[in-house]
């Protein structure tokens, strides 16, 4: 079976038992439990699978320690190293098979929650004074064991978290496999999967891949390489590890995200894609008013975000900050869409590229809004391109939405690429999707930096102050498809045949009429 296969593969069988064992409970409730019990046996397998190597020369298998004769020596030497290679520690006792097997000792299902609830506290615990504690720290929080939502009572609270740990039990994630990243890839699926269908909320949490795909390609444009990526506003961390597969390497991620619950969702998601706790740093707070003290003086070679649409903020204490005091301008209390890009320029770097998606009114609306857009295109010259995506492609939200695309060392300061893709789409059933030929358009047009009809304009500088510093893409795309010319002639001669057909059709019924002897209806 190819890796591809593989991959569909685990991807449906994940997803199938996500459906299948949720029973009444709502997806987006389902979620956390899933993801976060298919996060643990991923866990426990990285264990297994070091402590094995690290015991190999003792002919012992991780198992076979429990018991042993040496067993406190040989635990606290597996911990020490484990914490180090890890960020975590596992008991043999505490590992996913052992608590599946455990709940279905003897064909029944055994009562497990406890210990199960034990586990999840003891692996965040493990960390406790390490270099990881802030990164595997309350992890497992929203994985609530006693709520109602799993069974009105304690039985059938537990038969269904057995279920789960009993199917999941059974998938081999192949993580002997260090090249692969199936798993990586099917959590990211899941997480998808659950965000199609979560509604608005969706939006919270999760950016589309195809979306994704375009402002990871766009920051990463003759680039095989890079030092660093950010996304203040990271989600589940989609973007930022989308980012990874399109360059060779990326030395550390950063990230903030304002939702406790995602903020634990973008950790998992990390370290399911084998991202190293030491080289990623994801804080949790938000990130206009509170931004992580690490990262204030920070800058990024690659920066990609998905903020929320027109989220409305409160600048009054920060109005002196330095990220927006040189604009004069705040962005309104309404509207933190350019707040969010105010941010963004201040920790980008000078060999820097940033792609942020945004709704269409920062294009065009003015006040303050206005005068931002001004700064950055007329004082610092940073705006590199605008393209224009398709309605209905996010989750929760049919609005048309943006890109722009900004540097700090544009290699084409006299000019701004306007794209129009908006209508460049597949649609499939309620959704608009962008397709892989799409992307690829967007990004060769990006690349080549070219004027095609109706989707593509280079617009110099003087063209962008002539219209006042508005963007708004029809200005400098035109898409209008003029109407074919109307030939009256013939437009006459059919109304005259259809005239003539009318005085047959009157002369037929007039006939039928005076047969039946009735009066005729006109």
């Amino acid at each position: 079976m190819s890796e591809d296969q593989k991959q569909q593969l685990l991807k449906q069988t994940l997803w199938n038992i996500a459906n299948d064992l949720r029973g009444n409970m709502d997806a987006d409730d389902f979620r956390d439990y899933i993801l976060g019990f298919i996060f643990y046996k991923y866990l426990s397998r990285k264990m297994e699978l070091y402590a094995n190597e690290i015991l190999e020369p003792d002919g012992l298998t991780y198992h076979e320690v429990s018991g042993h004769k040496q067993e406190d020596l040989l635990l606290n030497n597996i911990k020490d190293f484990s914490l180090e290679k890890l960020g975590y520690f596992l008991h043999p006792d505490e590992l996913f098979s052992e608590l599946a097997r455990r709940g279905n000792a003897g064909g029944k299902n055994k009562f497990i929650l406890d210990d199960l609830s034990k586990v999840l506290t003891n692996i965040e615990q493990s960390t406790m004074g390490s270099e990881s504690e802030e990164d595997f720290g309350n992890l497992f929080e929203d994985l609530d064991l006693t709520s109602s939502k799993l069974g009105k009572t304690e039985n059938a609270k537990n038969e269904l978290i057995v279920k789960v740990l009993s199917h999941l039990d059974g998938i081999n994630f192949e993580l002997e496999n260090s090249d692969s990243d199936l798993l990586g890839d099917a959590y990211e699926y899941l997480i998808g999967q659950f965000a199609s269908g979560a509604g608005k909320k969706a939006g919270e949490f999760y950016t589309p891949q195809q979306v994704s795909k375009i402002l990871a390609k766009l920051v990463t444009v003759d680039k095989t390489k890079l030092k660093n990526v950010y996304d203040p506003t990271c989600g589940s961390g989609s973007l930022l590890l989308r980012v990874a597969k399109e360059v060779n390497e990326v030395g550390e991620f950063f990230g903030q995200e304002s939702n406790p619950t995602t903020y634990n969702l973008c950790r998992m998601n990390m370290i399911m894609h084998e991202v190293h706790y030491k080289r990623f740093d994801i804080y949790n707070e938000d990130t206009l008013v509170n931004p992580s003290p690490k990262h204030l003086d920070m800058r990024f070679e690659a920066i990609v975000a998905n903020p929320p649409f027109s989220a409305v903020w409160k600048p009054d204490n920060i109005i002196n900050d330095e990220r927006f005091s040189a604009y004069g301008k705040m962005a309104p209390k309404s509207k933190a869409d350019f707040a969010f890009v105010q941010h963004m320029v201040h920790h980008l770097a000078d060999n820097g590229t940033m792609a942020c998606v945004l709704p269409h009114g920062v294009l065009f609306r003015g006040g303050a809004e206005g005068h931002i857009r001004q700064y950055l295109i007329e004082d610092r010259n940073y705006l590199d391109a605008v393209i224009g995506l398709p309605a209905n492609v996010f989750y929760g939200t049919s609005i048309p939405t943006c890109i722009l695309v900004m540097k700090k060392q544009r290699t084409h300061k006299d000019n701004i690429l306007f794209i129009d893709a908006s209508q460049h789409f597949e649609k499939v059933k309620t959704q608009n999707v962008l397709l892989e030929e799409h992307i690829e358009q967007i990004i060769n047009t990006y690349k080549n930096r070219e004027t095609k009809d109706k989707y593509s304009y280079v617009a110099i500088l003087d063209e962008v102050r002539e219209n006042d510093y508005n963007l708004n893409i029809p200005r400098y795309v035109d898409t209008f498809e003029e109407e074919e010319p109307v030939d009256l002639q013939a437009v006459s001669q059919e109304l005259q045949a259809l005239e003539h057909n009318i005085k047959d059709t009157d002369a037929i019924i007039a006939d039928f009429c005076k047969q039946l002897g009735i009066d005729t209806p006109f």
